[in-house]
Order: C-alpha cells, then structure tokens, then sequence
C-alpha cells in the first residue's frame, strides 16, 4: 500500500522541516538545519563514525556529511539527540489519541531487520509511553526499513548515491534542489552523469529507455521488498490505518513540509 507509506513518511518527515524539531535540536546545541538532521537520523546507531553514516545515508556526500561528524557527537550526546528529535516530532503533531497503535506495533514486530541497519536501529529503541510520540517512532522505524531497502536495491543495480539522484534528475530536473541539499559538488554530479551515460542510461540529458526501465525497476523492487511485513497484517486493519494516518499527513503539507521536497515522496 504506497498510499499509506507516502503517509507514514510525511509524518516521520516533520523532524526534519518542522520550526518545532528545529528548536528541539538547537536546544541541545545542535545549531545549523545539518547538524540537527545528521546528529537525530544517526542518533539511533549511537556515536556512529562518518563512514558508517555515510553508508548507511546512502545518497549524501561523504565530504558534505564530514562537516558534521563526528563533531555533532561532541556537541550533543546520541541520547541528547534522541529525546530532543521526539519531542520536537510531538509538538508539531500535537496531542491526540491514536487508535491504530496496536497495529502499528503488529506490522513493526512483523518486520525482519536483516541487511536494514538504519531500520533496525530505531527499531531497537523504547517504545514512546505518549501515543502521538509511539505514532512517530512507528512511522519512522518503517520509513527507515523501507529506505535501507531501497539502498540494498541501488547498491544491488551497481547505481551509487549521486548516480540515484542524478538518475531522477533526467527524469524530473530535481538538480537545483537535490544536490544542494545531499552535497554533491558539481564535479561529483557530473562525474556521475558520465558514468551513466557510459552504461547507455543517460543521452542528451534524459533517461533512455533502459534508464527509465531501470527507474521503474528500482522503484517496484523497493516497493515489494518494503511490503514484505504488511502482508501479515489483515487488510482491514491496514485500511483503517491508512485513513488514520492520511489526514494528519495532508495537513502537514505543504504548511509544515514543503512539496516538492529533497525526500522526493509524492503528497499525501
């Protein structure tokens, strides 16, 4: 169900764009938008070194993820940056009692965290006692297990971080905003180009129809291998879910997060 990851995505997104979690990290002295975004997204492996969070950041430069670690962890300890990443999550989202929280915690338990770093890392965590904290934490467990998926997926096609982007870029001309946002220079950006263009993806600065082909296989194969736990959970409950979830992600776009964004999700 797309539809309902395109909600649970949105949702776990206000700790990025929120005025709310941006305050929450200045709190603990993490000033600078990438400083608070590195240190709470990595926060759940712990102190974890740059070649760890470049890896498992897939498609950000190394040398843009540099100028925060491991300075952040001096800054604000991994724990530090966790609690203040929940509690600016939960004032943007407020206070509301939330129903599908059993189901939530069914699909969670159904996943399987092999080969998915970041997803089980926040899996690992406590479960939030306040409801509309548990909600955020939910959604971003499976929001991460869905992105280390789509990781395995790129790696497995031989397509690297800025060679992703750059693939989307032909597809819609996302450049201006992706690249600044994930650091690549514009050297690596186009060294990236060429090597697709050698692979016969890229002409004249449009996907070919083997790059379009292999986009559409990214996107399926991530798709299914994001759906794998949903599938023990009745598709009753996963509707009543995702009606659940889709108004809270509506009004968060475009007033809290801005459409179109750096994460690429389509609106909710």
């Amino acid at each position: 169900m797309k539809s309902l990851w395109v909600s649970m995505e949105t949702i776990h997104d206000v700790t990025y764009f929120a005025p709310e979690a941006r305050a929450a990290h200045e709190a603990v002295g993490l000033r600078g938008f990438w400083r608070g975004y590195v240190a709470m997204r990595a926060a759940p492996m712990g102190a974890a070194p740059l070649g760890l969070v470049s890896a498992v950041f897939y498609n950000f430069s190394p040398g843009f993820l540099a100028r925060s670690l491991p300075e952040v962890w001096s800054i604000a300890s991994p724990s530090a940056a966790l609690e203040a990443r929940l509690s600016g999550a939960v004032a943007v989202l407020g206070s509301f009692e939330v129903p599908v929280l059993g189901t939530l915690r069914s699909l969670v338990s159904a996943v399987g965290w092999a080969g998915r770093p970041l997803g089980a890392a926040n899996a690992a965590l406590p479960w939030p006692s306040d409801p509309v904290g548990a909600l955020w934490h939910a959604c971003t467990v499976l929001r991460e297990h869905r992105g280390d998926g789509h990781n395995a997926v790129l790696a497995a096609e031989g397509i690297d971080g800025v060679e992703a982007h750059a693939l989307r870029d032909a597809a819609d001309g996302s450049r201006a905003m992706v690249q600044r946002a994930r650091g690549w220079t514009d050297e690596e950006w186009d060294a990236g180009v060429s090597r697709l263009v050698a692979r016969g993806l890229i002409a004249s600065g449009a996907l070919t129809a083997s790059g379009v082909a292999l986009r559409s296989h990214i996107e399926a194969r991530t798709d299914a291998l994001g759906a794998v736990p949903y599938v023990s959970i009745p598709l009753g409950d996963l509707e009543t879910l995702e009606s659940f979830l889709r108004p809270i992600a509506r009004r968060l776009v475009p007033s809290v997060i801005p459409y179109p964004n750096p994460v690429g999700a389509p609106a909710p």
